[in-house]
């Protein structure tokens, strides 16, 4: 492994708890990986403790061979061979690109300089723009000379900071697509942390959801979608409700009972928390709810929010259950009317505890 976190926990004086608590993950090298949760989970303090502008009060912080981190001793950012992307870009405005981009090649000869800047900015698709000053480039173009000056000391590991979150939506899923051809054109290693999760599917090859100081999942998109291990992250990842069911084994797999009818795939998964039968609670995706006129379950639309290609309906079942569903928008019902609808579900997640159904109901409106 290239980045190997051990147990660490990150304290602030005068707060009860930490603010990162035993988190362990390792990133392989080349890889890019994106920490994601929401505001005060954590994620920014464990980005600064990789970066060494934190301590660690637990654990160690290990950069390929070396331990850069541990109780007691933090080696200095500008020795850890770490480059950083900021969320406001920090692009000194009184130098050009090539100004910017060579501040972080101090102790080279002009030549390597140049070469370097050239290099970079071929990397980013912004030649020609070295004698520009930051002001006169677009929000997009700011943030690939931050990458480039991130990257022109070819660093060991390269860390950004919610770098799109100053950019609007569509150059945001744009840039990201196009950074991460850029990182793998690079061969670097990355940790990226963002609130999006767009953003983070797009990006990353594994992604950590951060809940309050912990990592509560660190896996790809795939198994974070459809192979949650917690509650929060199965509530937190993509679009979900949780239905009640009663697992069971029958020929020696698990079905689960709902009133949609009986749920099984060949690896039906229950989260480890809680045991294999008795009573659960089901997550339902909304691309696991079918609409079918012919289907003998009738549902209410509630809400309906249109999404170009397809409508996203908020459910109601006779049985008082809320699911989600994503039909296509030339099906256009009204709120209020019943439509057939049938579970078609590869992946069965259950978990167990209690559901509030109408919470369910406002958190989809």
């Amino acid at each position: 492994m290239f980045l190997t976190l051990d147990n660490i926990d990150v304290r602030y004086a005068g707060q009860p708890k930490p603010a990162v608590h035993g988190v362990s993950l390792n990133l392989q090298a080349g890889q890019i990986g994106v920490l994601i949760g929401p505001s005060g989970c954590g994620k920014t303090t464990l980005l600064r403790a990789i970066a060494g502008l934190e301590p660690l009060a637990a654990g160690h912080i290990q950069l390929s061979d070396r331990v850069v981190s541990r109780l007691g001793w933090t080696e200095v950012p500008e020795k850890r061979r770490m480059g950083m992307v900021f969320q406001d870009y920090a692009l000194f405005p009184h130098l050009t690109v090539a100004g910017n981009i060579g501040f972080g090649l101090y102790g080279q000869s002009l030549a390597v300089k140049k070469s370097r800047i050239r290099d970079v900015l071929e990397l980013v698709g912004l030649e020609g723009v070295q004698d520009r000053y930051p002001h006169e480039l677009s929000g997009g173009q700011q943030q690939r000379v931050a990458l480039a000056r991130a990257l022109a000391p070819k660093p060991d590991l390269l860390l950004l900071d919610e770098p799109f979150s100053n950019l609007d939506i569509d150059l945001r899923e744009r840039l990201a697509i196009e950074i991460r051809a850029i990182l793998k054109a690079a061969h670097a290693t990355a940790l990226f942390v963002t609130h999006d999760q767009m953003e983070a599917f797009a990006i990353g090859d594994v992604i950590g959801v951060m809940h309050e100081g912990q990592l509560a999942q660190w896996a790809d998109a795939y198994h974070l979608y459809h192979r949650p291990t917690s509650r929060f992250v199965a509530e937190f990842i993509g679009h979900g409700v949780f239905i009640p069911g009663l697992r069971r084994t029958v020929s020696g797999r698990i079905e689960v009972q709902t009133v949609l009818g009986d749920l099984s795939d060949e690896s039906t998964h229950a989260s480890s928390e809680e045991s294999v039968e008795g009573h659960c609670h089901v997550l339902l995706r909304a691309d696991d709810i079918v609409h079918d006129d012919a289907a003998p379950v009738k549902a209410e639309i509630v809400r309906k929010a249109f999404r170009g290609s397809e409508f996203l309906y908020t459910l109601k079942l006779e049985s008082g259950d809320i699911v989600l569903a994503h039909v296509p928008s030339h099906h256009d019902h009204k709120l209020g009317e019943h439509i057939g609808i049938r579970a078609e579900v590869d992946h069965v997640v259950t978990f167990s505890g209690d559901v509030n159904l109408d919470e369910q109901l406002t958190n989809y409106k």
